[in-house]
């Protein structure tokens, strides 16, 4: 015997005590469970009684092989008439006996062995060539015995005990022929048993009344099915290199470097490729498990990516890349409710070219996703499918040809958002497992995002509490210089023509004007105004043009029409932000530039004030994500409130604002705003006044 036999029954040994520890651990004491934990440790003795044959072949050693290879078998077959019973009891006893019947002949061909392991007595072979026959029957048996829905669970059992029967089947068939066992299928007859233990495992985990708390790793079975085809793929090659270098003649040898180069380079791309990774996954995970998911595993893999934000991705990223892993999904876009907005905008993307769309949250398409709370398959709406019947895509959601799924982002009863996943690299079934899954990922996620816009409301909170603090401090200095003023005033009307009174005033007045010019260089002015009323835009327009007419470049204002148009409005207040749109475009744009605002009525029922410089301009990421954000400001003395008090203001008398800008190409602002419907009184009292007059 060769010693690579006993370097192959000692590594099936190994395989088997290690299965036979794993499945200890896990024992809780059922019968079902003890059978196979018998089985596995009878198993494990037999590759060591094997391993002593190949080290010392005494007849001592020669039994003891034989006695084990008896206890292995009838402890196998035990097993499956145990399972037997559970399915069919009035089958059991048959098997009882000619189990018992197959032992006694093996023990009994025991005694009639010779020196050689390897020759043995026709009535020894003979008795395990019928165990292995009885095996294959019992399989069989116990296979049509459960009912079909409850085969998933014992598939993987039979094929494993199915295809050592077989094996069995080959070697002692042949045996018994030729009285001689074949030397070289006798060599890996352990290995080739050990090599159905991952199929038992698999079916361990399947049938919990076995009573093992027993999990078989996705993760292993993906990498170690990826290694097994990436060795018979090379083996192929290899092969098939050997065969054109033996016929190849002169150009054999170039030929088989050419094509096993060639392999490898295929093989690396298969590798590296994540689609092919994604459907060896789905196809491992239909295939193998009775879940597709291994929740603990992806659960913890969603949530670390949600808690590692801030490092290579941003939350809105990372969250796209959990979602996206889930369903072998390359990447998709993230939509958020801006902040004290009705809008949904785009805050991050991950892997899909730049969408600039917005959805009013009062669509119907935002409106399913609060009410239904669905998860959207796109390829079913656009199959036709009845269950969104409802629902009406948006026009830019039906041009994104890769799109693909849809996920509403809900916490706390509020639609926070919504993200569209791209089509999967591999075809993925979005069946009810992968529905839940989804749902209960995306729930976690949008209580991320939201409580991420909460945490930045209340920083912008907290700033605007320290900006009030200041505020008390310069509003003291404000009273002590109103005070000097006071009283100065008071003795004016004594010392008035006094000349060392009025170089004292004048040089109060200059310290004073010195002081709250340094004053409202750290305070922008709040204080309070009048109620709303009618404002004649035109005319605000106007007089800061006439204002700023010393500043260069010149305004250039353009009314578009003589009527006038008014809006409700606080007239210090939308005077103070459109003069900060307009300065801020006369400050961007050089003293030779172009500086345009116009006035152009929408229907009867709103008005877009457009201011249009052709300065420095800001890229779409500025604009996106700080211009209107308190104290994100890009100039050197700015204190980043103006931008934000022109939209907050814009919106509180029911406007919106709309900034298109290139980096050098200038910059627009739209403000749009509801004008007032003058009715028919109005206009009856204007034509009464002007007759009267």
């Amino acid at each position: 015997m060769s010693e690579s036999a006993g370097v192959a029954y000692g590594i099936a040994c190994g395989a088997y005590t290690l299965f036979w520890i794993y499945l200890l651990l896990g024992w809780r004491k059922r019968p079902r469970g003890g059978a196979l934990l018998l089985a596995v440790g009878a198993s494990a003795l037999w590759t060591l009684a094997n391993v002593f044959v190949v080290r010392n072949p005494s007849s001592t050693a020669l039994t003891l092989a034989w006695v084990s290879d008896t206890a292995r078998q009838v402890s196998w077959l035990a097993f499956v008439i145990i399972l037997l019973h559970a399915a069919n009891a009035r089958m059991v006893r048959w098997p009882i006996v000619a189990t018992a019947i197959v032992a006694i002949a093996q023990l009994l061909g025991v005694f009639g062995i010779e020196a050689s392991f390897l020759s043995q007595t026709n009535l020894h072979l003979g008795s395990f060539l019928a165990g292995a026959v009885l095996g294959l029957v019992l399989v069989e048996q116990l296979f049509r015995s459960v009912p079909p829905e409850s085969r998933w669970a014992l598939k993987p059992l039979c094929l494993a005990l199915s295809a050592g029967y077989v094996f069995e089947l080959y070697l002692f068939a042949e045996g018994f022929l030729f009285g001689l066992l074949d030397a070289d299928v006798w060599e890996v007859r352990g290995i080739a048993h050990a090599l159905t233990l991952p199929l038992v495992a698999v079916s361990a985990g399947r049938n919990p009344d076995w009573a093992f708390r027993i999990k078989v790793s996705r993760d292993v079975v993906f990498h170690s099915t990826a290694l097994a085809l990436s060795g018979a793929y090379l083996l192929a090659i290899a092969a098939a290199g050997y065969y054109v270098r033996f016929f190849g003649g002169d150009w054999g040898r170039a030929l088989q470097l050419t094509l096993l180069f060639a392999g490898l380079l295929l093989l690396s791309v298969f590798v590296v490729s994540g689609a092919q990774r994604a459907r060896l996954r789905v196809f491992l995970n239909k295939h193998l498990f009775p879940y597709r998911y291994d929740y603990r595993s992806e659960w913890l893999r969603f949530t670390q990516a949600l808690s590692s934000a801030d490092g290579a991705l941003d939350l809105g990223e990372s969250v796209i890349k959990g979602l996206s892993d889930l369903v072998e999904s390359p990447g998709g876009v993230l939509w958020l409710r801006e902040s004290g907005g009705h809008r949904y905008c785009v805050q991050s993307r991950l892997n899909h070219p730049a969408i600039e769309v917005t959805e009013d949250e009062g669509s119907s398409f935002c409106r399913f996703l609060a009410e239904r709370e669905w998860v959207i398959n796109l390829e079913e709406y656009r199959s036709g499918s009845s269950n969104y019947a409802m629902l009406e895509l948006p026009l830019w959601l039906s041009e994104i040809s890769s799109a693909w799924l849809v996920l509403p982002l809900k916490s706390g009863g509020v639609l926070v958002g919504f993200v569209l996943l791209s089509a999967p690299r591999t075809p993925v079934d979005v069946n009810w497992e992968v529905l839940d899954l989804l749902k209960t990922a995306q729930a976690q996620a949008a209580s991320y995002l939201s409580r991420m816009q909460a945490m930045e409301a209340l920083i912008e909170s907290r700033k605007f509490d320290s900006f009030n603090r200041m505020s008390a401090f310069v509003v003291h200095d404000l009273k002590n210089l109103v005070a000097q003023l006071s009283l100065m005033l008071k003795n004016a009307e004594r010392h008035k023509h006094n000349p060392a009174f009025q170089e004292d005033m004048l040089e109060t007045v200059a310290n004073v004007e010195s002081r709250m010019r340094g004053l409202m260089a750290q305070l922008q002015e709040k204080r309070s105004i009048d109620p709303p009323r009618r404002v004649e835009i035109n005319a605000v327009v106007e007089r800061l043009r006439l204002a700023k007419r010393h500043q260069r470049p010149p305004i250039e204002f353009e009314a578009g029409e003589e009527e006038a148009v008014e809006v409700i409005a606080h007239p210090e207040r939308l005077e103070r932000v459109i003069g900060h749109v307009l300065q801020n475009a006369l400050e961007a744009t050089p003293d030779d530039g172009r500086v345009v605002v116009s006035i152009k009525r929408m229907g009867e029922g709103s008005v877009v004030l457009s201011v249009a410089d052709n300065g420095c301009g800001m890229t779409k990421e500025f604009v996106r994500e700080r211009l209107f954000r308190p104290f994100q400001t890009s100039k050197a003395g700015g204190m980043g409130i103006g931008a934000f008090e022109v939209q907050q203001y814009v919106r509180e008398i029911g406007g919106s604002i709309a900034v298109d800008s290139e980096p050098g190409d200038g910059t627009r602002v739209a403000i749009t705003l509801p004008v007032v419907v003058r009715d028919v009184r109005d206009e009856i009292k204007t034509v009464v006044m002007t007759q009267g007059s």
